[in-house]
Parts: C-alpha cells; structure tokens; sequence
C-alpha cells in the first residue's frame, strides 16, 4: 500500500532533507517535484493544488527558512498535510443514544461490502462492543450465503432475509431483533450495481429512512482509482455517507484515491483494508497513515497486529525462555515463527517497522514459500533433534533434507543461524543481568527470521 508514491516521495523530499539552508527558491523546486509526484499517483488535481499551496505557505515561513534542520522541518509540514488530507484525529464508529448502533454499508458491487461488513464485526468485537449481521442483499443469494459463512467464522449472529423479499422490511426486522436480543451494533449489507443507478439509490434510501443508521459507511476499492472519488461523491449526495472504508489497498501501490477522496467529498477515511484475512482491517489514522507514506513506519499498526495474531499464553512462555534462564529450541522457534506469519506477509512487517522499509532485503528472503521450507525442514527432525541440534550429525542432517524436499546445503545454513541466534540470546541475557528483551529480526517477539543465505 503506497509503495509506489512512498519511494517516490521519499525520493522528491530527500534532496530537501540533505541541504544545510534552505532558500525559498529551493523550497519551490522541492514541491514542483512533489506536485509531480502526486500527479502521478492519481492524486486529484484540486487536491493536490490546495495540499501544496498549504505545504508551500508553511514552508516559507520564517521559522522554517532559519531552523537548524530546515529540510527535516519541510517534511515535518508535509508529513502533516498528508495527515490532514485523511481526516482530523483517530476516527471511530459512532454510538446510537438508545437502541443498537446501526452501521449501513454502501457501495457498489464488487467493492467487497460483504466481506468488509464482517471485517467491521470482528474489529468491534475486539473492542468490546458485540454485533448483528444483517444480510440484506436479497438479490443475489450468494451475498447471503457469504455473510452467513463469514458469521459462523467469526462467531457472530446473521439475520438474513429472504432471497427475492424486500429489503427495506428485512433491515427494519434485523434491527428490530438486535434490539430484543441486546446486540450493541447492526451491520446492515446492501446491495450493490456495476454502476450508480437511481433503483438503487432509492432502495438505499429507503433502508436507511426505516433503521435511521447512525453510520453509512460507503466501501469503495481502491484500485478504481480516480473513478472512487467519483463514486464516493455519488453516494454522498445521494444518502448523506458519515465515513468510507478502502478496499484492497494492499494492491494499490499508488493510493491516490485514498489521498483525494476525503479531499472532494469532506467525508473521512475510517478504515482500510490490507488483505483478505477477517482480520486484515486496519483504522485509518491519519497520522499513521502519514508515517506509512513517509516510509515513518507504524508501530502502532504493527502492535495491534501482534495483539490479534499471537496466543498469550504461548508468547509468555517463549519470552520466558528468550528472556529467563529457559532453553530455546527449534520447537520454540517454529512457534514464534508461525506466530508472525499470522500477522501478514513480512514485507508488510517490515514496512511497520521505522527505517525497516528501507532495508534492501531480497524479495527472495521474504518469500513465504522461505518459511514453509524453514517449517519443512524442522517438521523432518525427531523431536530430540529439535530440543538439542548438536546431536544433528552428517548421516542426520542428509535424512532431514531428505524428508523436507529441501537442500542438505539449507538444512545446514539452518542450523547454523539458529546456533547464532542461541549464542545472540546468551549474549543479551548477560549484558542485561539475565532479563533480555527482544527478539533479533522482530521487535519484542522471540525467535527471529531467517533471512540470510
């Protein structure tokens, strides 16, 4: 997500960051490149004339020109414009004063309503606040067939209406349930067209006038691009939307419909989606977000991702052992290396982590098919040979490789990047009085990853 316009602006703000003093003309020059940039990243044309007409008036100031950094200073105000270009603060979903909070999604077919209606169920969940599912997109069976299979996986209650019945009763009778049941928030999917029509903008109307949602959250897809601006204005001025959630932003590299939709339609980003997983559904943050185009980091982002993807229990057993006076094996170091693959693909990772994004890792080291030969390989040793690798001799390491389908020259580089990182460990515990902290490769999880060759 924003790889492309990330590098790019990196590259277009580096120059600035480089110089010792900055002159008005050199400021000028930076945000000419900038201005391309966002150009080509799609980025409205109105929206980025007002960004940098912003950027360039702060820029300019007196502060800025005789600071001790000024270049640093530029990407100060430039990491904030792009914050405000997604909104004001964290956003949130609001809460209904009686009654369940109804949340109607809109959008148009294909955007991944359905499937970001159950992304939203689970995220409220892990927040405390307990949801209904309501299927009311009764034209196409299957719409109802997958919110119900997606509730089952997350463990949430579906209503669901009648294949061929009417649509607005169907909502007005799940919010109705939710209300007898206790349910603190209904999720209500809609149905969507190929295209904005006036049947359908009326059905939608006509929902949210019965259950009077507290929240319409339009779901637009990202890779649309520009043409989501577009949609985004039409469903505004038909049915007033309160927020909107970006799709399949994990494949649109250059993000200039998530910079200029807020921009046109004043209405704020509230959540994004980086995946396919249930859990691949992050807050929109403007500052955050900032900090991932910047190529910042988000720490923040990657925390979360920690608390929803690791078991508990088995991380303070692995810390212990990192940590403590415990012994860690292979065995340990498969589980944390399963329990960071849970939380997305390490290129993903790495990005989350302040100036890893940077790092000129191999796209080879952070294949996903490395680690499942990593598991292979550990898979294929007895469980003395994961509880102490010495014993893992010629003869032992030939029946592994063997075993794995994976090169004995692998096996080898294996064990002997596990035997450093025992050593690393050993090292931490003395230098910090036996109480370590973190893991090589991931903060504050134990293990480490093997990238090298």
């Amino acid at each position: 997500m924003f790889d492309e316009l990330g590098t790019k602006l990196d590259s277009a703000l580096g120059k600035l960051r480089k110089r010792g003093v900055l002159t008005e003309p050199m400021i000028k020059e930076g945000l000419r490149e900038v201005r391309r940039v966002l150009l080509e990243a799609d980025v409205n044309f109105k929206v980025t004339r007002d960004f940098l007409g912003r950027v360039q008036e702060r820029a300019l100031g007196e502060q800025v020109l005789k600071a001790v950094s000024p270049g640093q200073q530029v990407v100060k105000i430039v990491h904030d414009e792009l914050a405000n270009l997604f909104g004001e603060g964290r956003p949130t979903i609001g809460k209904a004063t009686s009654g369940p909070t109804v949340i109607l999604m809109v959008g148009l077919q294909g955007a991944g309503k359905t499937t970001t209606a159950a992304k939203l169920a689970r995220r409220l969940a892990r927040d405390g606040r307990t949801s209904m599912l309501a299927a009311c997109d009764l034209q196409r069976p299957a719409a109802i067939e997958q919110l119900q299979t997606l509730g089952r996986q997350i463990d949430t209650e579906v209503y669901a209406g009648e294949f061929g019945g009417d649509p607005v009763a169907a909502a007005r009778e799940a919010v109705a349930q939710a209300r007898e049941q206790k349910h603190g928030v209904v999720i209500v999917d809609t149905a969507g067209r190929l295209q904005i029509d006036d049947a359908l903008m009326d059905e939608l109307g006509r929902i949210r006038d019965a259950v009077g949602p507290t929240e319409i959250l339009l779901v637009a897809d990202a890779m649309t691009g520009q043409e989501a601006v577009t949609i985004a204005q039409g469903f505004d001025d038909a049915l007033g939307i309160t927020g909107i959630v970006m799709t399949k932003m994990d494949g649109d590299a250059r993000g200039g419909a998530a910079l200029s939709i807020r921009g046109v339609t004043g209405k704020p980003i509230k959540f994004i989606g980086v995946g396919e997983g249930i859990d691949d559904l992050d807050s929109a943050d403007p500052e955050r977000l900032a900090g991932r185009i910047l190529q910042m980091g988000d720490v923040v982002g990657l925390v979360e991702r920690a608390q929803v993807a690791i078991d508990e229990e088995e991380q303070a057993k692995l810390q212990e052992k990192v940590l403590g006076k415990g012994r860690f094996t292979l065995e340990d170091f498969l589980t944390s290396m399963r329990q960071i693959q849970k939380m997305g693909p390490m290129d993903q990772l790495l990005k989350l982590i302040p100036g890893a994004g940077k790092m000129k890792i191999p796209a080879a080291n952070l294949d996903p098919k490395r680690f499942k030969h990593v598991e292979a390989i550990i898979l294929s040793m007895t469980p003395e040979e994961r509880a102490n690798p010495k014993i893992i001799n010629g003869s032992r390491r030939a029946r592994i490789a063997k075993g794995s389908g994976r090169p004995v020259a692998e096996v080898n580089r294996l064990l002997k990047q596990f035997k450093e990182m025992q050593k690393m460990m050993k090292q931490m515990r003395g230098m910090m009085g036996g109480r370590g902290g973190g893991m090589p490769g991931m903060p504050g999880m134990p293990g480490g990853m093997p990238f090298g060759r």
